[in-house]
């Protein structure tokens, strides 16, 4: 039996046999991380892109057809998350953008000992926060982790670990009522001291 034919690789896909999606990672990923690279230019994006597609097929491997290329399926696929992330990126930029502006004058009119006060209420919230949801939303956002690095990192589900950051936050809003979105912003963009 041989993983090189097409319509046995998918079937061996669909039947969840391990080899055959080994077969599949060792065959195509540097070609994919390569097309993925030419459509995004930024290293870690694209092989964040490669690794959704190549979960997403083995989750989805039971939607797979023996009769269509599983190679033209990849492409196609890294495309696709190639344009959901780039919508996503888009709207989080314009986000950001309105954001920091709003931020930059409230942080202007802000002198330096009270922006280290808040970045230690904010430090104290953080630290009070559920073990499990401290340590998601501290990988998250102070180490910069995506949500699948982490969910591999602590080997749980992807819907888990951001249902523990949107835990983190609902928390943080609650405790740090009007300071919330300051204290994220000085948060995330002031360099850690020390």
């Amino acid at each position: 039996m041989s993983f090189d034919d097409n319509a046995v690789l998918v079937k061996s896909l669909i039947n969840g046999e391990e080899k055959a999606y080994k077969f599949l990672l060792n065959k195509f990923h540097r070609k994919l991380n390569a097309y993925a690279l030419t459509l995004i230019n930024d290293h870690s994006m694209a092989q964040d892109i490669v690794q959704n597609v190549f979960l997403k097929t083995w989750k989805t491997r039971n939607k797979l057809n023996p009769e269509f290329s599983i190679q033209s399926f990849l492409y196609k696929s890294i495309y696709n998350e190639f344009i959901n992330s780039y919508q996503q990126n888009k709207a989080m930029m314009l986000l950001q953008q309105k954001y920091a502006e709003s931020m930059h004058q409230v942080v202007e009119t802000t002198d330096e000992g009270s922006i280290e006060r808040m970045l230690a209420i904010i430090n104290k919230e953080i630290q009070n926060l559920p073990p499990k949801c401290q340590e998601v939303f501290i990988l998250s956002k102070k180490e910069g982790l995506t949500n699948i690095e982490i969910a591999e990192h602590l080997d749980i589900s992807i819907k888990t670990v951001e249902a523990q950051i949107s835990k983190a936050f609902k928390i943080l809003k609650e405790k740090l009522k009007d300071n919330y979105n300051l204290m994220l912003f000085l948060l995330f963009s002031v360099p850690n001291r020390g």
